[in-house]
């Protein structure tokens, strides 16, 4: 989407705060070529398709408001892929016709006839984009992929269109400088300088020269963005490691070798076994397979995805991302690309990033030696005659899990059913914020795995619908993420917020519940703290409602939910096992609450080498890069261990190269995750994760409040202080000296 850190966030307007209708991003969409050309879709330019193409659109269910129950829902029963591509061309027409309308007005500036206006606009847009984006990232199957090479560029150039306005640009100035200012209230203040700001570093004030070159720029971008992300879905397709002798399985748990039939029947091998190349399927194979050989296959078809040397090969793309990022900057007054997107956050510079990074990463690598150390032993000890590689990590790590804490996860798995565990989370949302689910079958959805759940407060009032779609499929791109189809606002009327989560956990055999790991649990929990996020927004403007922050402060509210997973009320109620019911033993309990810490050399090692390669690679001065050298020269320069991949290799990062997104911010869960270990502090000095007060003042200043108040105030209050960063050490099992 990060143990923490592995999940994504992709919602169509956390990227920048200010008004969806400007804040298109290419989420990280991993997409499929397929038979129809990129060319061919855009190529029908006739006069006879044009007018096909403008019947089509103005007919087009997609441009309409939402009808239904919960105040309108997404028509997924009546999409048409087909028009998609001109149904977007239209959407994009009517929302630059309505900033037009509002950039040409002859009265003078005011909030309410611009910035409040500007709000209420595009929403035709915002909905086509969001039918779209969900098959992007969800149904990526036949035209979709290229509809999408169609689409982003016209996405990118309309929003060049608008911070290019000059008269729209000049509206929201002469608001930003005027005394009217001083009478704002603080979220409105927020707003406006905030929608200036944007304006202003997405070029608002370049000359029409420069502003031509900008968006040239933005438009190569957006095409190479979409070619990077099909390249890694490809290789994610196309490197299957088949198994055809039973004896090789031994070591996998039998629900992972069931997992790996049903992905081979799924591919018409009823014979076989198969390991997909994604981290879903890479990582339980790597933790248990005791075939050496062929964990190093699997090991090099994962790390190795966009980097084969072929027609998928992602090099040249990214060096080519990383130079038209360089030019941008300069372009915009900035000495680089990461100064340039951070400028925004909580970090606000590349050196704040690099200190709190370097504060954790010579610890993490120490902690590293030590479990290296104790995994060679056991090697040892087992006459295996080997030095610990990349594709032994898992494996012995597990090994060592059981010899110092008499811990297997093999013996958790059956205690972790993912309709109990989200059973439990909804749970948690009601102690803490007294949120109520309700399934709901009223509603169409996109997809048979999906469901719809309609959710209330404490006092039976509608907050808002959550979708949840949690198993992986062919045309869905891998990872977890959450994503806002609908943000909550309340500007002429109370609207609602709808949000969904998405996952790619394996289904169950039929007949039996589908169980996931520990890991898998973890991120159930973390990508609905996204959604919690959103569903407990109470705002006016919908860029300031929920997820709508700084980008390295929008993993806070996903990461802190991530802790209620291990709390005794959570695990004694909902950790059952899928075969007796009973409650998983406490003394299960207490060996996952010891070994807590375990690993988190690895974990926090493979995170940080790709967010310090993130950020290296968006500041060097360097003119020419080659990406696979400079990973390899960056790796060596800060002491990586051999034994350690990065968690995202460069050419298949697709959080820094499928999009903007978080490029030069990776970082940003480790930011976020110091604000998390202090915060859960509080609870513990509480003496409870569900204290009533405190769970309070987590809502009232975190999770209702949106952008509406500046992050570091709202964890201010929260906190009661300043974050303190040795938290952070402290819950990853580190020294803090």
């Amino acid at each position: 989407m990060m143990m923490t850190e592995n999940k994504e966030f992709s919602v169509n307007h956390a990227e920048n705060r200010f008004p969806k209708l400007l804040a298109w991003v290419a989420g990280v969409c991993l997409i499929v070529p397929t038979c129809m050309a990129a060319t061919e879709v855009a190529a029908d330019t006739t006069d006879e398709k044009k007018a096909e193409k403008k019947e089509m659109s103005s007919d087009s269910v997609m441009l309409q408001p939402w009808t239904g129950p919960y105040g309108g829902v997404p028509p997924w029963n009546l999409v048409r892929q087909e028009e998609f591509l001109p149904a977007i061309e239209t959407a994009i027409q009517i929302a630059r016709d309505e900033l037009i309308a509002i950039a040409n007005q002859s009265e003078p500036p005011t909030f309410e006839n611009t910035i409040v206006t500007m709000e209420k606009a595009g929403k035709t847009l915002d909905r086509v984009e969001t039918l779209f984006d969900v098959h992007t990232s969800n149904l990526n199957l036949g035209p979709i992929p290229d509809i999408e090479r169609a689409v982003a560029p016209k996405l990118s150039e309309y929003r060049d269109s608008i911070y290019q306005n000059e008269k729209l640009f000049k509206r929201i100035e002469a608001i930003y400088q005027s005394d009217a200012m001083k009478s704002f209230s603080v979220a409105q203040k927020r707003l406006v300088d905030d929608l200036y700001k944007t304006f202003v570093r997405q070029g608002a004030k370049l000359d029409s020269s420069d502003k031509a070159k900008l968006s040239q720029i933005n438009t190569r971008l957006a095409r190479l963005f979409t070619d990077f992300s099909q390249n890694v879905l490809e290789d994610e397709k196309g490197y299957v490691t088949w198994i055809d002798n039973e004896a090789d399985l031994a070591g996998l748990p039998d629900s992972v070798v069931a997992a790996m039939k049903s992905a081979a029947e799924e591919r018409n091998q009823p014979d076989k076994w198969a390991v997909t190349n994604t981290r879903s399927s890479m990582d339980p194979f790597l933790t248990y397979a005791d075939n050496r050989e062929l964990r190093e296959t699997v090991w090099r078809n994962y790390y190795n995805r966009g980097d084969n040397g072929d027609a998928h090969d992602n090099n040249a793309i990214i060096a080519e991302i990383l130079s038209l990022r360089a030019a941008r900057a300069k372009l915009l007054g900035y000495k680089n690309h990461a100064q340039w997107r951070l400028e925004p956050t909580m970090a606000k510079t590349p050196a704040a990033t690099m200190d709190l990074m370097m504060k954790v990463w010579p610890k993490a690598v120490a902690r590293v030696r030590e479990e290296v150390a104790d995994m060679q032993a056991i090697a040892d000890a087992k006459n295996a005659n080997i030095t610990i590689a990349p594709w032994d990590y898992r494996y012995y790590a597990e090994k060592v899990r059981k010899d110092k804490y008499d811990l297997d996860f093999n013996e958790v798995k059956p205690y972790l059913q993912l309709e109990k565990l989200r059973e439990a989370m909804m749970w948690a949302a009601g102690e803490l914020y007294g949120l109520q689910f309700d399934e709901i079958k009223d509603v169409p959805v996109f997809h048979p795995d999906v469901r719809v759940w309609k959710v209330e407060d404490a006092d039976g009032k509608h907050v808002g619908l959550w979708y949840l779609d949690p198993f992986a499929r062919e045309g869905k791109r891998s990872g977890a993420w959450m994503m806002d189809y609908r943000s909550q606002q309340n500007i002429d009327k109370p609207i609602t917020p709808i949000v969904s989560n998405n996952s790619n956990f394996i289904k169950g055999v039929a007949g039996k519940p589908s169980l996931i790991s520990w890991d898998d649990a973890v991120t159930l929990f973390h990508e609905f703290g996204h959604a919690l996020h959103s569903l407990n927004s109470k705002v006016n403007y919908p860029s300031q409602a929920g997820t709508s922050v700084a980008r390295d402060y929008v993993e806070f509210p996903s990461q802190i939910m991530e802790h209620w997973l291990d709390t005794p009320e959570v695990l004694s109620q909902y950790a059952v096992h899928y075969e007796t019911g009973e409650p998983m033993p406490q003394a299960l309990l207490d060996k996952i609450k010891k070994a807590s810490k375990f690993n988190q050399g690895f974990d926090t090692v493979e995170y940080l080498a790709s967010a310090i390669v993130d950020m290296k690679l968006h500041t060097t001065d360097q003119t020419t890069i080659d990406p696979d050298a400079f990973e390899k020269q960056t790796l060596k320069e800060i002491g990586m261990p051999d034994e350690i991949p990065m968690r995202h290799r460069t050419p298949q990062f697709a959080h820094i190269f499928s999009s903007d997104s978080y490029s030069a911010g990776y970082y940003s869960y480790l930011w976020s995750d110091a604000l998390t270990a202090d915060a859960v502090e509080v609870f513990e000095e509480a003496g409870s994760f569900y204290d009533k007060a405190t769970a309070k003042s987590l809502h009232d200043n975190v999770m209702s409040v949106g952008d509406t108040i500046d992050p570091a105030e709202g964890f201010r209050r929260f906190r009661g202080r300043d974050v303190d960063t040795s938290a952070l050490l402290r819950k990853r099992g580190f020294p803090v000296e």
